[in-house]
């Protein structure tokens, strides 16, 4: 990768800082692409003089993807949105990525999907992700596609809003609790998608789930983060009718096409690529979240290392 430029849409997001980082410490070059360049300045500094450019581009604007594009040996497109237009950002978004850096004769593709993605799904979210990636498949054959399950890491929306939750509340409110997820670190997931950026002879065109080592319900998660953080709380699970009807609060703490994916296991299906076939060896969350959990603990740092 050293020298090659490499366009990364939401380069400025969670996991765009740590795919950015990852190509920048392989020499690469690295363009962030976001609609909101204010988000990605902290990316700027991370990097050598002159390693990284910051440009403006939204994935619904063609021009805008096909100026970010422009000289790109290598496009990796992480947009995603968990609310909204799901069909014009996922999916129509994802076919104009592709078309551009197929036309700007880039040497790979790297889309990132979420494992998911199913043309069949309930959920908007889920069929808007495989029409994304169909479209990406037809405008870049040899493009590679990433399906991560959930994922976690120091800046997350995952276990720091579930700790928030836990340490505030007297008891833990869980929905869809029997569903099961397999969570993947950040960084790992970021190695994954710079190790099939990097020989898109080997990894082009192939389809990948990425997972951690550990399978998990949503209940033995909050279960296992409340002894984290040292606030072991009981847990109330709640009934699918009141759940939907949370759904529908305007503002609520989920949306009724986040309670339709919820309603599906998030794994790694069986026999699937993973980590493994890219290099990668899974972390366990128990090796990692002890470092950004450590605030919602009562007494923070000074409070003892948790049992996990």
């Amino acid at each position: 990768m050293k020298d090659n430029l490499v366009t990364i849409f939401g380069g400025g997001g969670f996991l765009g800082r740590q795919v950015a980082q990852a190509l920048m410490a392989r020499g690469a070059r690295v363009r962030i692409a976001q609609r909101d360049l204010a988000t990605c300045l902290r990316v700027k500094p991370l990097g050598g003089l002159g390693q990284t450019q910051l440009i403006a581009a939204d994935v619904t604007k063609p021009a805008s993807v096909e100026r970010a594009v422009a000289g790109a040996d290598t496009v990796i497109n992480l947009v995603g949105i968990l609310a909204g237009d799901f069909d014009t950002v996922q999916h129509r978004g994802a076919e104009t990525v592709a078309k551009a850096a197929a036309a700007a004769g880039a040497r790979a593709l790297v889309h990132v999907s979420a494992i998911g993605a199913d043309a069949e799904s309930p959920a908007a979210y889920g069929r808007s992700k495989a029409a994304g990636e169909a479209a990406v498949k037809a405008a870049f054959p040899t493009a590679t596609i990433l399906r991560p399950s959930i994922i976690f890491g120091a800046e997350d929306q995952f276990t720091n809003r579930f700790a928030d939750l836990i340490s505030k509340a007297p008891v833990i409110p869980v929905i869809a609790g029997d569903t099961k997820f397999q969570p993947v670190y950040v960084t790992d997931v970021a190695n994954a998608i710079v190790a099939a950026a990097g020989d898109p002879g080997a990894f082009g065109g192939r389809t990948f789930e990425l997972g951690g080592p550990q399978v998990m319900t949503m209940a033995e998660i909050n279960g296992w983060l409340a002894r984290m953080i040292g606030r072991d709380r009981p847990l109330l699970p709640v009934p699918g009718p009141l759940a939907k009807l949370i759904s529908l609060l305007p503002g609520g703490p989920i949306t009724g096409d986040q309670l339709k994916m919820l309603g599906r296991d998030n794994m790694v299906s069986p026999g699937a690529e993973g980590l493994a076939a890219l290099g990668v060896t899974p972390t366990p969350m128990a090796a990692v979240a002890e470092r950004w959990l450590v605030r919602y603990r009562r007494h923070g740092r000074f409070a003892g290392r948790a049992k996990a």
